[in-house]
């Protein structure tokens, strides 16, 4: 994180479930960087979005206090509990209105779920963040959320790289000098989508950013877009 930051990222996605909000704080303190430069973002977890409202606001304040913050620039829901994802949503409504939260967002939010939770909030979600590359192309999840003003971010964007060596991926690349997880990431961005990267080499966050000096062609998105089957 502290390397991320010296490349020059700002935008740190956490998490209750990481389990590494400590060591991101210590990281920002360590380099220093100007709080409104960060937009720093995390994650509720199905536990305590069981356990209910009181749990999810002590654990936005836990979060704060790990990550050496007075308030979060993005706080999600990260799964859509059944019967208990509204009620935590609504808790965070409060800690927004405080001013502890900029914004509310969602995570791993299918249609139906987001509609629900639509019905009964008042302050509406920025974000959802879900599943998006060319192997897991949702397209109708995508213009739906797109139409409703929700920015989708995308995890996984690299595909953990698993699939760096596939053959459209690198012929792609090459086209354009470019590394199959530069492609990846680009593809999310000519499809409106925040593109995460996840790394731990600094050389590889450094590859990762890299990504908006060029431009795939309608045919290059048509070979990606491709990647998506029946089966993905």
């Amino acid at each position: 994180v502290r390397e991320a930051l010296d490349i020059g990222y700002r935008f740190l996605d956490c998490a209750e479930f990481y389990g590494n909000e400590a060591e991101v704080g210590a990281a920002i303190a360590d380099a220093g960087v100007p709080r409104g430069e960060l937009f720093l973002a995390s994650k509720c977890w199905t536990t305590t979005i069981a356990r209910g409202p009181e749990a999810v606001v002590a654990q936005v304040e836990q979060t704060l206090k790990d990550l050496g913050t007075d308030y979060l620039d993005l706080y999600c829901i990260h799964w859509p509990v059944p019967g208990k994802h509204v009620d935590a949503y609504l808790a965070l409504e409060e800690l927004h209105a405080q001013g502890k939260i900029r914004s509310l967002g969602l995570s791993n939010y299918a249609i139906e779920d987001y509609e629900e939770l639509k019905a009964a909030c008042a302050v509406p979600p920025q974000v959802n963040q879900i599943e998006v590359n060319p192997f897991l192309y949702r397209r109708k999840t995508l213009a739906y959320f797109q139409s409703e003003g929700v920015a989708v971010q995308s995890y996984r964007t690299l595909r953990d790289g698993k699939q760096f060596d596939h053959p459209t991926l690198v012929a792609v690349g090459a086209k354009h000098t470019k590394s199959s997880a530069q492609v990846l990431a680009r593809w999310c961005v000519q499809k409106g989508v925040i593109a995460i990267p996840k790394s731990v080499r600094r050389e590889r966050m450094v590859e990762n950013a890299n990504v908006f000096d060029f431009e795939l062609d309608a045919e290059d998105m048509a070979k990606l877009d491709a990647l998506t089957t029946s089966d993905a």
